[in-house]
């Protein structure tokens, strides 16, 4: 069971590797919004994860719906602002 999890850890932590890509060579400030969006979905699977494996889920389900309230919070604020701003016209 552990090879399992440490199979889905390392999937995990590559698909974060992925989109860290994405926002650091996006082309556009929207492409790199999504990648910290992606990461943001990415680490709340992850801190799930790791309570399955510590054997304390009911608290890592806490701390991941926090960060996930957190990162739609951000996510708003960042449109609003770019909303606001006016979109680049390509």
């Amino acid at each position: 069971m552990n090879t399992f999890f440490l199979f889905v850890l390392v999937t995990l932590v590559s698909l974060m590797v992925v989109y860290l890509y994405r926002v650091i060579r996006g082309p556009s400030v929207f492409d790199r919004v999504l990648g910290l969006n992606g990461i943001s979905t990415k680490a709340i699977v992850l801190l799930v994860v790791i309570g399955t494996v510590f054997e304390r889920v009911e608290m890592f389900v806490d701390i991941s719906t926090g960060y996930a309230l957190l990162n739609l919070v951000g996510a708003l604020a960042i449109a609003k602002f770019l909303e606001e701003r006016g979109a680049p016209q390509k």
